[in-house]
């Protein structure tokens, strides 16, 4: 059955769209008003959802829910890092005068190195994101740890002190936590219920706890009561999450239209500053879309997210057929529509959208993106900061043909991945040490994402972490 036609709903025009059904006359929608109401009745089965005047958090009915309990993925490791190390001058020119004391702490470790807090410690995965200065990493038992950059109390201690070896979040100690993000300045959790809890920044209501504060220190649950969720992901000042059902809800800055809500929020307010209209509880993205070679947008049905992933400014996710959409800014390609020009719904990668040719694994860097498709075949489009050279459109990595890519890690301006038995590093030079390949007999560097298992993520551009196999750190003595 062909789709439904439907035109203008992403990227900067107005607000003018248009729908077809059935033999009825095409319809116009004149308002963001207008095409709220559509949105509401396309998205009642999830739930109650969210107005702008109500705040009222999507909400189902208790003996509606569904009862799962996550599981911590089945790794243990020792956490190995490398890279550059002062918290306070990663991805800054100069350490803040606040941060003065700090100027001359931290080196550029050339190869990896182990942190005696952790020596007893197992760790099952090890989180951050492209643009944090913050890291995480969940041990087999569930407890969450943090350290790094914390000036709005990202890491969850209650304070806003820096710290350079990972510590307990005591303030989750009662749960379990099976998944973790990080944004520039907050984090997300979530536990083996499905709760999500959140703490750090929240100015643009990153953090969906209903309300737009400078820092949350202690983890908060976000206002949410639908259904369990399974997925988190954060962008620099934004956040996604993924319930069971396969439904994506965001919330924060929707200043590039990431959130996907076919609005980039901007008004004027008082003396002519243009502001956001942000989300500040989650919020359903209700449509998903394709653009056909004569231009015409078609809704594209049944679309259930298996995985999520955020860039800066940018969301990418992977349903249940395969198929990847992407969304946000359309800078440098990053997006692989090959025009430059931001989606404010998600859309549909036409690469992706072939028999035997879907994707398996998705992930994002600052600028850039990356999946794996069925065959096995890494593909990336975007651009690193440094080199300005935009892939516009999915390219395969070549020299990467023929190896089983098992996770990967992106920065700003680095990549590192876990392809069979070796990790496989590349990015432009100079670097600071985040480039140093651990020796290709050292295998579970990095653990596989199938089965429901989370890959692990770098600190930063600047910084490396990886979860490695105690039976190999024998060899590795001389670099702790």
């Amino acid at each position: 059955m062909p789709r439904k036609k439907v035109t203008d709903v992403s990227g900067n025009g107005g607000v003018k769209r248009k729908r077809a059904s059935g033999k009825k006359k095409d319809r116009e929608f004149s308002s963001d008003d207008e095409f709220e109401d559509y949105e509401q009745e396309s998205i009642k089965k999830a739930g109650k959802q969210t107005t702008k005047s109500g705040l009222q958090p999507v909400t189902v009915s208790g003996d509606a829910k569904e009862n799962i309990k996550l599981e911590v993925p089945k790794v243990k490791g020792q956490l190995l890092i490398f890279g550059a190390t002062n918290w306070d001058l990663i991805g800054r020119k100069e350490v803040p005068k606040q941060q003065a004391a700090y100027r001359n702490l931290g080196q550029n470790l050339w190869g990896p190195h182990r942190y005696g807090c952790l020596n007893d410690v197992q760790v099952s995965s090890v989180v951050s994101g492209s643009c944090a200065a913050h890291s995480l990493l969940i041990t087999t038992e569930g407890k969450l740890w943090s350290w790094g950059r914390n000036e709005k109390g990202q890491l969850g201690h209650g304070d806003t002190k820096r710290l350079d070896a990972p510590k307990l979040v005591e303030a989750l100690g009662e749960e379990v936590i099976v998944a973790a993000a990080c944004g520039r300045n907050h984090t997300l959790a979530l536990t083996e219920n499905g709760a999500v809890y959140s703490f750090g920044e929240n100015k643009l209501g990153q953090l969906g706890q209903g309300n737009q504060t400078d820092a949350v220190l202690s983890p908060s649950t976000i206002l949410y009561n639908g259904q369990p969720l399974v997925k988190v992901a954060c962008g620099a000042e934004f956040s996604m999450v993924v319930d069971c059902k396969g439904n994506v809800y965001s919330f924060g800055c929707p200043e590039y239209g990431q959130l996907g809500h076919n609005s980039d929020g901007k008004f004027i307010a008082r003396a002519q500053r243009i502001e956001f209209d942000c989300e500040l509880i989650p919020r359903r993205v209700a449509i998903f879309i394709e653009k056909t070679k004569d231009g015409q947008v078609l809704p594209v049905p049944n679309v259930v997210a298996r995985d999520v992933v955020c860039g800066a400014n940018h969301t990418l996710v992977l349903d249940s057929q395969k198929r990847v959409f992407s969304w946000g800014f359309g800078g440098y390609g990053r997006l692989g529509h090959t025009e430059q020009k931001d989606e404010m719904v998600p859309r549909l990668v036409k690469l992706f959208d072939f028999p035997g040719r879907g994707a398996t694994q998705i992930y994002c860097g600052y600028q850039c993106s990356f999946a794996v498709s069925e065959m096995g075949g890494l593909f990336f489009w975007g651009v690193t900061n440094t080199s300005r050279e935009s892939t516009m459109y999915p390219k395969a990595v070549q020299d990467l043909c023929g190896w089983k890519i098992r996770s990967l890690a992106c920065g700003k301006s680095s990549i590192i991945i876990a392809a069979d038995e070796s990790t496989i590093s590349w990015g432009p030079s100079p670097t600071f040490g985040e480039l140093v390949c651990v020796s290709y007999t050292v295998r579970s560097i990095i653990h596989a994402h199938s089965d429901g298992i989370q890959p692990i993520y770098h600190a930063y551009v600047l910084q490396r972490l990886l979860v490695v196999d105690p039976e190999f750190l024998c060899s590795l003595g001389h670099w702790c």
